[in-house]
């Protein structure tokens, strides 16, 4: 199941607090992902939390819950469906302007994804190693737009 889950881009609202670094720089976000493999494209509601614990280095934990399905390329009559998605990571941020930042993530997460058909419903989970790259535009102090692969 796992190679349907090839890329996943998203693009989120994030809010974030505008004060000294400190491990209190705590940030959230909720946005739509959408997933793509070989043998369906998979949306997904993403929601995130994290905090920096330096202005480079921080940490982050992502929840996907699945929304829609689509039907599986070369087998006629199924559908695939993401279940959720959930992983953990290490993040490395670098800032570029004072409003923009890239950032790099490095974690763990497990994926549930089931393919149905009228005559059969198959589910797997699978963990892996994951990674993803991406950047922040604050508009504000405190709030801006996340876009990462």
């Amino acid at each position: 199941m796992r190679n349907l889950l090839l890329a996943t881009a998203a693009v989120t609202l994030i809010a974030a607090p505008a004060s000294a670094q400190s491990v209190s720089d705590a940030y959230g976000s909720i946005g739509y992902s959408s997933v793509r493999g070989d043998s369906a494209d998979l949306g997904a509601v993403t929601a995130r939390v994290g905090a920096k614990l330096t202005p480079y280095i921080g940490i982050e934990g992502e929840a996907s819950l699945g929304v829609g399905d689509d039907d599986v390329v070369g087998i006629p009559g199924s559908t695939a469906e993401l279940k959720h998605d959930l992983a953990a990571y290490v993040t490395g941020t670098i800032p570029v302007a004072s409003n923009l930042e890239l950032f790099g993530r490095l974690g763990y997460g497990t994926t549930k994804m089931t393919v149905e058909s009228s005559t059969l419903s198959v589910s797997d989970s699978e963990e892996s190693v994951t990674w993803g790259v991406g950047a922040n535009y604050f508009i504000d102090g405190q709030n801006g737009v996340r876009a990462d692969w």
